[in-house]
């Protein structure tokens, strides 16, 4: 491993600004359970974004490397290491998957120490704890394989997990970003009907439809009493028997519950801010009806990675026109203020190394 001594590398120094660029050198041995990649390519989640604007309050890990969903090759295991082989090429996810929990790696800059956590794709390489990621078949397109990292995943697994979606249930899913949009693809695989995308975007509401919803509802300007009224209007005015936040703001997730049916669900993917509240009436929680938090989707990469491939193959599993926009490591930071401004419609993805 010690051939692989520094790397070009995004680093998170100080919250609420624009990422460092810099050469970071790499640990000089690989630990019992650990996995060196090189990355090929990672996706940007709004996890990320709201690790730089401290959405969970101060970060006592600066400076550290962030991303948790992309795609590499392995160039060497360390010890204990069973699932994964040099030259495998592999999803980096974030969920826990099969294999050892490694330590989290420590980078060093300029004599100081730079933190990772168990997953980081921000870098050229990364080493990575084993759990963290999962061989797929070498034809399958690399720039494809971040979205099994995060943002497929947990929209499929939201539908299929936690909503345990029956056919022709009714879904309306506020917030139609990368995981939104998996959302209401995985809606669509499940048969719900409607499925309801709601969005501030048209033309993000334009590629829901491609990705199954059958309604779409521009939410700019509405306040909720409207709002509400317009999506009873679809789904029934018992409400809908599944509701969504991708958000994580607390004025959407008391209108997603209020909206959904007296024994439906009500489930929750986006993160709110610490400090933020919502208010809700929780009598309805008594009788049927289901408020709940997801992690993920709850899902797990080495069983549903393999499912997702055999699905992409047959057609089932649109992923391509997930990918709106493509950036090398260098522009990051363009990249990142691009998405804070809603100016981009799916996921954008990093092109970080070449697949050799």
């Amino acid at each position: 491993m010690n051939i692989y001594r520094t790397m070009r590398a995004a680093v998170l120094v100080e919250q609420n600004q624009p990422l460092a660029l810099a050469e970071i050198g790499l640990p000089q041995a690989l630990r019992f359970g650990q996995v060196l990649v090189k990355v090929l390519y990672s996706g940007i989640c709004g996890s990320q974004l709201g690790e730089i604007a401290g959405v969970k309050g101060p970060d006592p890990w600066l400076p550290h490397l962030l991303g948790h969903e992309g795609s590499g090759r392995v160039l060497a295991v360390g010890e204990g290491v069973s699932t994964v082989a040099e030259g495998d090429l592999v999803v980096m996810h974030w969920l826990e998957g099969t294999g050892l929990c490694g330590p989290p790696p420590k980078y060093s800059w300029n004599g100081n120490t730079v933190n990772a956590g168990f997953v980081t794709t921000f870098n050229e390489y990364a080493v990575v704890s084993e759990n963290r990621v999962t061989a797929v078949p070498d034809d399958f397109p690399a720039h494809l394989a971040p979205l099994f990292g995060c943002a497929v995943p947990t929209g499929l697994g939201v539908m299929d997990n936690k909503a345990r979606l029956r056919i022709g249930q009714s879904v309306v899913v506020f917030g139609a970003g990368g995981v939104g949009l998996n959302v209401i693809q995985g809606a669509a695989l499940k048969s719900g009907c409607p499925v309801v995308a709601v969005d501030l975007v048209d033309t993000r509401l334009a590629l829901a439809r491609r990705f199954g919803a059958t309604h779409t509802v521009n939410s700019s300007g509405m306040i909720p009493v409207e709002l509400e009224k317009r999506i009873r209007e679809i789904v029934g005015t018992g409400g809908a028997d599944v509701t969504v936040d991708n958000t994580g703001s607390p004025r959407v997730v008391e209108t997603a519950y209020r909206l959904t049916a007296s024994r439906g669900k009500t489930l929750l993917v986006g993160v709110p801010k610490k400090g933020d509240e919502a208010s809700l009436y929780t009598l309805p929680l008594h009788f049927g009806h289901e408020l709940t938090g997801t992690k993920g989707g709850e899902g797990d990469p080495a069983e549903d990675i393999p499912n997702y491939i055999r699905l992409w193959r047959a057609g089932r599993l649109e992923l391509d026109a997930l990918i709106t926009e493509h950036y090398p490591l260098r522009e990051i930071n363009d990249a990142m203020d691009r998405i804070r401004s809603g100016e981009t419609v799916g996921r954008v993805l990093l092109e970080i190394g070449v697949d050799d």
